[in-house]
């Protein structure tokens, strides 16, 4: 179960009769800077016994504002509503980012909300959050509005680590580079793949290592290689330890989608139909194009044993 998702946008949303306590932004990847803004509304709404909401856009507004290359996404909604739900968030209301959204003013942003939201208390957003027609609105003006209003302003400074923000931009800089490990600790949790085992071509087994292919399909591309992960699934109680490859299998039948595919170290508990977690610990090496098959089941005999002593396995 995820928090309440309502993807009509603010003319739609239903609230319970408590007072709102609303965080506003994109909030890709639900990173540690974003949890600042978040975890400010759910406290207040905690202590008033009000509702902690969260008001997010899709689609991205790089959609609308630069169709040829927009911004590739962390997560999609569902799984960012899943983890705002874990962060304590009751509602989160998805608005349409239309070209008519873009246009409102920003004197006006204040008032909008009002108009749909008559029992909003506090607005929350992070401290470089812009807003309005041509990006005018700052905090100040938000602050100004909605002293107007009634409305309470919280302003979260941003969140450093290692002398730079922790930013969506940045953890996606990471991901496709391959530097997981670093990509986690600014996410606070482990990247992770989610959906069904799907028929493969069990190429897999005739190299000796039998493969979970999951129905996988991400905005943002990691990058193609091999990683150490933990499976997860509802057929056993624990993580599984094992190892995955995410890329194009240019070796064996070059496809025109990236696929992950995951080899679990022991008894693999797992069947094609079970949805499966998939969670990236660390970068082993790139994919690479091997002169024949011979050669990539040896590379991926070195794979699994790598993985094996990451993991402290026999």
């Amino acid at each position: 179960m995820s928090a309440s998702l309502q993807t009509g946008g603010l003319a739609q949303a239903v609230f319970p009769p408590r007072p709102v306590h609303l965080a506003i932004g994109i909030f890709d990847g639900v990173h540690l800077g974003h949890r600042a803004v978040i975890e400010a509304a759910v406290q207040s709404a905690r202590r008033s016994g009000g509702v902690a909401a969260v008001l997010t856009f899709a689609p991205h507004p790089s959609v609308l504002f630069r169709p040829e290359s927009p911004t590739p996404l962390i997560m999609e909604t569902e799984t960012k509503a899943a983890l705002l739900r874990d962060l304590g968030v009751e509602l989160v209301i998805v608005e349409p980012f239309t070209a008519a959204y873009a246009a409102i003013e920003a004197g006006d942003f204040v008032p909008e909300l009002r108009r749909y939201l008559p029992r909003l208390a506090t607005v929350y957003v992070g401290e470089n959050w812009r807003f309005g027609r041509g990006r005018k609105g700052d905090v100040a003006l938000l602050i100004a509005e909605g002293r107007k209003a009634g409305i309470g302003v919280f302003s979260a400074p941003r969140v450093n680590l290692d002398g730079e923000p922790i930013s969506s931009t940045r953890i996606r800089a990471l991901l496709t580079s391959g530097e997981i490990g670093a990509a986690n600790t600014l996410l606070g949790r482990t990247y992770a793949a989610e959906g069904a085992v799907k028929p493969g071509k069990r190429l897999g087994r005739t190299l000796g290592f039998p493969t979970l292919n999951v129905d996988w399909a991400p905005g943002l591309r990691p990058r193609f290689g091999v990683y150490t992960v933990r499976v997860f699934g509802a057929r056993a109680p624990d993580a599984r330890p094992g190892v995955a490859n995410y890329g194009l299998r240019p070796t064996v039948e070059e496809t025109s989608e990236p696929r992950l595919e995951t080899h679990v170290l022991g008894p693999c508990p797992y069947a094609e139909g079970d949805v499966i977690r998939v969670e990236w610990l660390s970068f082993l090496r790139p994919e690479q194009k091997f002169g024949s098959r011979a050669e990539l089941e040896a590379q991926i005999g070195h794979d699994v044993a790598a993985a094996r002593a990451e993991f402290s396995l026999p």
